[in-house]
């Protein structure tokens, strides 16, 4: 009988970096999870450091690294004891060659973990480590994999925002592990991405078969982004949230727009994030004088970024790419209106219910906010229809029912079912 009449999974979320403040990764396993374990199957996650923030009914294990990440210290040295364990040597030569090995390692370590616990499962979900180590493990059960997007557009965009040749190659040792992601890729029968435009993107940039990607947008938290229709709006707030010295984020074309805003009306702009210190982005906000217009928040909690929102007249999506582009959903949950560029998936989130901009065209994102600030009538209908659209296409409840559908086909694939 196949696997489909079957009533709950035992699913492994496998995550190297999943807590949500690390970025969406952590959001997807947070959320995903929960709406599988609601669903009625067996969920556990399987992820390093730092510890991943999980709904009750979520089983959690937590596999020791050396976290040479932490930002609390940093690239710290370890200690020789914690060298005798191989792939702990691996990550730290690998870190002190401009490395980042992370990938590679998680996926030693859950090879190692996995051993003799294989039957525990009916299916391997890994979260983009796309490493040897969870290769392997297909010969013990189903694995497929999420793709959040090409990590290519990554190190592309991040070679074309340096001119030094010595940070060129520090970018490519960065991102020396692509090549081993392509090839696990490659290896699986059945990948999950979330939008159509990183579908194509992937199996152009991986040489995968389109066939062998299934499209399963993500969700969106209205648990804890929605409307605060008590709170007032400032005039000419604006709001971006942002990974700021990304290349990707395009939060500098932002900067550029907003200096040009400047010169016809009063504005301000919230950053959901944190500048690097003497980075570009701070060099950026001294260049154009901009300092007394910025509001860098740093990390927040989620009352406080809903709050946010809710003052802001307008959020602002300037990235060059996003595979799928949580940024705009989480603005229309809020009912804030957005003006998004349409790099990758963007358009794909936001529909007819934002002003599209291109990417990288900061004389476009300065026309955009001026004319959406100066007219009331369409910011309300841009907010209400982008409202309506995240209640009724991005909750995580559909995610993952289609996220278990992909499951049951690799099941009954790797069984010749």
């Amino acid at each position: 009988m196949k696997s489909f009449y079957k009533t709950g999974l035992r699913i492994g979320l496998i995550s190297y970096r999943s807590n949500p403040h690390c970025g969406g990764q952590g959001v997807y396993i947070r959320h995903l999870s929960h709406a599988l374990s609601d669903l009625g199957h067996q969920v556990e996650v399987i992820a390093g450091p730092p510890d991943p923030l999980l709904n009750a009914g979520v089983n959690l294990t937590m596999l020791d690294t050396l976290d040479l990440y932490n930002p609390e210290n940093l690239f710290r040295t370890p200690r020789i004891d914690e060298l005798k364990d191989p792939v702990n040597l691996i990550e730290w030569l690998d870190i002190s060659a401009m490395g980042y090995p992370e990938p590679m390692t998680f996926g030693m370590r859950v090879k190692r973990y996995m051993k003799g616990r294989t039957k525990r499962y009916d299916i391997l979900h890994d979260n983009q480590s796309l490493s040897y180590g969870v290769l392997s493990l297909t010969r013990d059960l189903p694995v497929t994999a999420t793709i959040h997007h090409p990590i290519t557009v990554d190190r592309r965009l991040a070679l074309k925002a340096t001119r030094s040749f010595y940070k060129k190659l520090q970018v490519l040792r960065w991102y020396s592990f692509i090549g081993m992601q392509k090839r696990v890729a490659r290896r699986l029968s059945s990948i999950i991405t979330v939008s159509d435009s990183s579908k194509t993107d992937i199996a152009k940039e991986f040489k995968i078969p389109e066939s062998r990607l299934k499209t399963v947008p993500n969700g969106i938290d209205l648990d804890n982004f929605f409307p605060l229709d008590h709170v007032k709006k400032e005039p000419g707030r604006l709001i971006v949230t942002n990974s700021a010295d990304m290349p990707l984020k395009g939060l500098y074309h932002l900067l550029y727009a907003l200096k040009g805003v400047l010169t016809h009306k009063e504005v301000s702009l919230t950053v959901i994030g944190i500048p690097k210190k003497n980075g570009g982005i701070e060099n950026l906000v001294k260049k154009l004088d901009l300092g007394r217009h910025i509001n860098f928040t740093g990390r927040i909690d989620h009352q406080r970024f809903v709050l946010e929102y809710a003052k802001a007249q307008i959020a602002v999506v300037p990235s060059m790419y996003e595979g799928f582009g949580l940024p705009v959903g989480e603005a229309m949950a809020c009912r804030v209106p957005v003006i998004s560029t349409t790099g990758g998936a963007l358009p794909e989130v936001a529909g007819d219910a934002a002003k599209l901009v291109p990417p990288g065209d900061a004389k476009a994102l300065e026309k955009a906010i001026i004319e959406l600030l100066d007219d009331e009538k369409q910011r309300e209908n841009l907010a209400c229809r982008g409202y309506e659209r995240v209640k009724r296409e991005f909750t995580w409840e559909k995610c993952a029912m289609r996220t278990v559908q992909v499951y049951r086909e690799v099941i009954d694939d790797y069984h010749g079912l």
